[in-house]
């Protein structure tokens, strides 16, 4: 799967221009146009790598590079003070590319980047605001938390994998028996309305939906706020 590549910059021109470099390198692509957006679209989109620029709309580009956790960020802006970098690189920035550049070197330094970059964690995952971390199995949403069962988990993280999609009991049962050998037909049920209690007690919205005679899926965020 080719690496993906979230753009944060509101710049139109100069991301379309990324966008199109990136492309032709086989990466994937995404764009967000202003702090507040990124915030929003990171974790569902999962990037391996963020260009960032600081100049944004909402939430400036500082005060989004220490909300982006476990990811690579290179900052792309026009700011040449020598402080100002340093203060981003301190911040966690990976690199920091001043506008005007030239493209080859942008792409050698993302290609670098990614190299380097550690291996995801595999424990963790999200959809929308809802986060899981399988090796607490803690699920959470912003600072409220909510301790899993280890069956509880397996649901949850099988959900999380296939969002928007409907998963039989069936399914549920075969995916999960590595992890829960213990969930059997008769308990699958008492196991999925636990779990959805908990979820509820995080912001009283139901994050599973039930579909009659077929299984479970994940609830979108909008249809949770609905």
């Amino acid at each position: 799967m080719p690496k993906h590549i979230l753009i944060i910059d509101d710049d139109v021109p100069i991301g379309d221009m990324l966008s199109e470099a990136l492309t032709r390198e086989g990466y994937r692509v995404s764009r967000a146009y202003s702090g507040t957006e990124a915030l929003l679209a990171l974790p569902q989109a999962r990037p391996d790598l963020v260009l960032l620029d600081l100049m944004l709309p909402g939430l400036a580009g500082e005060e989004v590079l220490p909300k982006i956790k476990g990811i690579p960020v290179i900052v792309v802006s026009a700011k040449v003070d020598v402080q100002d970098k340093v203060d981003l690189l301190l911040g966690g920035a990976a690199d920091y590319v001043t506008k005007p550049f030239e493209i080859k070197e942008l792409l050698a330094r993302v290609a670098v980047r990614l190299r380097q970059a550690p291996a995801p964690d595999v424990a963790r995952f999200a959809f929308g605001p809802l986060e899981l971390d399988a090796d607490t199995r803690t699920a959470a949403l912003g600072e409220r938390q909510v301790r899993l069962t280890r069956t509880e988990c397996a649901i949850l993280k099988l959900l999380m994998l296939n969002p928007r999609q409907v998963i039989t009991k069936s399914q549920i049962l075969d995916r999960i028996s590595l992890d829960t050998p213990d969930c059997t037909e008769s308990s699958l049920k008492m196991h999925v309305s636990n779990l959805r209690k908990k979820l509820r007690e995080l912001d009283g919205n139901d994050w599973i939906e039930a579909v009659w005679g077929i299984g479970f899926k994940l609830r979108t965020p909008e249809e949770v706020l609905q």
